[in-house]
This record gives C-alpha cells, sequence and structure tokens, in this order.
C-alpha cells in the first residue's frame, strides 16, 4: 500500500470538512447555474474519490469509522427532533397523503427496477439500491443512514449518489413545468375550488421564525444528540443479542447497526413533541454533518464500481417514472392540486433541498410547509428504505 500525502486523523478530518465547506462556497460566490442541475453534494463525494484514488487521503481512516459511529447518529437526532406532522397536515391537508403515495411508489420502484436491471450489477447493488430509497424517501440523511444499516459498500453508495444528482436534473425541470399545466390538472383531478385558498390562509397562519440561537443552546442539542446516541446505542446491543437468541435468522435483515439507527429514529421522533423541537439550529448543524459523513464515503470509494453506471441509471430511470405514477394517482385519488402534488414529491425525491425550490416556485406561501413534508419523508426513510432493499433482494432471490 502507497503511503497517502496526508495520512493523520486530524489532517483527514480536515480535508473532508475543507472539501464540503468549498463546493459550497463555490456555489455561493459563483452562483454557476451549474448547481441548480448538479448540486454541490455530487462534487463533495466526488472530490474525495480522486484524492483518495490519487493518494492524497487514505481509503483507510479512523476518521471514517468515527463519523459512521459518532456523525451519523448525532445528525440523525437533529434532523429528526424538528419533525412537526400536525403542522404539515394542517396546511396540506390531503397533499400529505400524495407525498405518502411517493413514498410507496419509491417502495415499489426499488423492487421492480431492480428486478429488471439486476442481472446487470453486482450482486451487493441492492445495497446501492437501498441508499438510494433513503435519499428519495427523504433526503441525503436518510442515504446515509440506510447505507450505515445495509454496510453499503463505498462504490454502490457512490453510483446512488450518481443516480441521485442525474434523476434530479431530469425531474427537478418537470416539477417546475407542471405548474404550467395547472389549471388542465386541477380539472382532471376535480381539485376542489376552495383548496388553494385554503392552503395558503393555513400557511399564512402557521408562518414562525425560528429564534436566533442562544450558547446554551447549543449545550442543549449537544446533551440530547449525544444522549440520545448511547442510549440508542446500549439498547441496539441488548435488543440484538435477544433477537440473536430468538429468532437468529433475523440477523440478515436486522443487524446490530440497524437496530441502533432505528432506535435513534425512534427516540428522537418521539422528542419531536416535546420542547426539545423548538431549539433553534438543529437542522443546519445536522445538514452540515451529513454532507461531512458523504464526503468520508467518497473517501473509501474506488472508481472501479463505475462501470455499472450505465444499468444503476436506467434502474433508476424505470424507478422514478413509477414514482411519478404513484404520485399522479394519489392526486386524482385524493383530489389534489398540481401545487401540491409537485411539492409532494420533490419531498421525496429532493427533499429539504429541493422542496423550497418548488414550493418557491409553484406557490411562495408554502415554502415552509415544504420543508415540513421534506421532514416527514425524513422520518420515514430510516424504516422504509432498508425495507425497500429488503425487498428488492428477495424479489430475485438473493
Amino acid at each position: 500500500m502507497s503511503e497517502t500525502l496526508i495520512g493523520s486523523t486530524g489532517g483527514v478530518l480536515a480535508v473532508l470538512c475543507a472539501v464540503a465547506a468549498f463546493w459550497f462556497y463555490v456555489e455561493q460566490i459563483t452562483a454557476w447555474k451549474l448547481f441548480q442541475y448538479a448540486p454541490p453534494l455530487l462534487f463533495i463525494y466526488a472530490t474525495p474519490v480522486f484524492l483518495n484514488n490519487l493518494d492524497v487521503i487514505p481509503s483507510s481512516s479512523t476518521v471514517y469509522s468515527g463519523l459512521s459511529s459518532f456523525a451519523l447518529p448525532v445528525f440523525i437526532v437533529l434532523m429528526l427532533i424538528k419533525v412537526n406532522v400536525p403542522a404539515a397536515v394542517k396546511v396540506m391537508g390531503k397533499g400529505v397523503l400524495v407525498m405518502l403515495m411517493g413514498t410507496a411508489g419509491v417502495v415499489i420502484g426499488a423492487v421492480v427496477s431492480y428486478a429488471i436491471v439486476h442481472r446487470w450489477l453486482a450482486p451487493d447493488a441492492w445495497k446501492g439500491f437501498g441508499a438510494l430509497a433513503g435519499s428519495w424517501i427523504g433526503g441525503t440523511g436518510n442515504m446515509a443512514a440506510t447505507s450505515e444499516m445495509l454496510a453499503t459498500p463505498p462504490e454502490q453508495f457512490g453510483l446512488a449518489v450518481l443516480a441521485d444528482n442525474v434523476i434530479y436534473i431530469v425531474w427537478l425541470p418537470i416539477l417546475l413545468a407542471s405548474k404550467n399545466f395547472a389549471d388542465r390538472f386541477n380539472a382532471w383531478a376535480k381539485v376542489p375550488e376552495d383548496r388553494i385558498r385554503m392552503m395558503d390562509s393555513a400557511a399564512l397562519m402557521m408562518a414562525e421564525e425560528e429564534r436566533t440561537p442562544a450558547m446554551r443552546d447549543y449545550l442543549y442539542l449537544a446533551a440530547v444528540a449525544i444522549g440520545v446516541t448511547w442510549i440508542s446505542t446500549e439498547l441496539a446491543s441488548v435488543f440484538f443479542k435477544a433477537m440473536v437468541s430468538s429468532a437468529p435468522d433475523l440477523q440478515v435483515i436486522l443487524s446490530e447497526s440497524t437496530w441502533r439507527i432505528l432506535l435513534i429514529t425512534t427516540i428522537s421522533l418521539s422528542l419531536s413533541v416535546t420542547p426539545v423541537a423548538k431549539l433553534p439550529n438543529a437542522t443546519a448543524m445536522g445538514t452540515a454533518m451529513i454532507y461531512v459523513f458523504v464526503a468520508g464515503m467518497g473517501a473509501r470509494a474506488t472508481v472501479d464500481g463505475f462501470a455499472q453506471a450505465p444499468a444503476f441509471l436506467l434502474g433508476a430511470f424505470i424507478w422514478i417514472f413509477i414514482h411519478g405514477a404513484f404520485c399522479l394517482a394519489g392526486a386524482k385519488l385524493f383530489r389534489v392540486d398540481v401545487h401540491s402534488a409537485a411539492i409532494a414529491s420533490a419531498a421525496n425525491i429532493g427533499a429539504a433541498a429541493s422542496a423550497p425550490i418548488v414550493a418557491a416556485f409553484h406557490r411562495p406561501s408554502l415554502v415552509p410547509v415544504s420543508i415540513l413534508m421534506a421532514l416527514i419523508g425524513y422520518a420515514l426513510g430510516n424504516y422504509l428504505a432498508p425495507l425497500a432493499a429488503h425487498l428488492a433482494r428477495m424479489a430475485v432471490g438473493q
């Protein structure tokens, strides 16, 4: 093994943080249209891939395991304590049901598309599909969490990141352009005439700005995030050992890591209905940690796995149109307007990064609630994405 230019723990962590910061800085100061179609996430993952393969940083480091052990559970907690289901339902009404239909489309689409393309992919590609399902149900944080639960190889994670961004380039313009067909769509879906007016009124009543964080808020957030991580880790060990004793066959689906993340998710969601949810800046802190984690995944990958990219992308295109069909069916079934349907799909496929973009284009008053819908997807992702992966695996007899 050749020596790398930067091998120390501090140096590797500094590089990962610098890579994530650099691409957001470039996006901020240049305002390139490129970033509308290829978000910084793609570059944040790809840059460490090249740094690793050029022997600038190592492919193995305690930093990477540390990110999985500590950063990942912390950002799950920080994101999930802000989930506000009642507020989203109050504004969007049946629009939330359309998002859930879209989520069902992601799960079913994973199984169908994998069954079609798996013969051209590596045997463990179902784990990459699971990671992509995580992203498409709730966002990048779910992609990271699902990859941890499934022990997704870095190369398969990279294919998921690639497919996520390629589909984004195609799907986002479709969601934005759907506004041009609002009248015909709403007539087709038989949307009640007062639905949009009622949504705007409810959104105005729910408008609430987050207060400026104080120093003590960061201490509270740290205590909550680290405390939930510790409790969940201890419980996961107990539950896993009990499961091994009583039902050892379940180890294929429920590893100790899976137990840990599911417990973190569940406890964090329970905290979202307590005053903990009022702590400011949790989402921003959690999102920042997600991007550093993604950079760490890239640092572990090799370029060899990208030979499977054409087949993986074909599966992703089949998959996204299944999701779209489910969203259309939901809009028709629940008589929901095109604006809500587009936001619902974006809350799944693009999560908190894209849902506000679609909302701002369709109906600016719905921007705050679009973020809430994306967080609902985030709450579902850690449960449903691993399920989608295992269903896809079982569907082809793996």
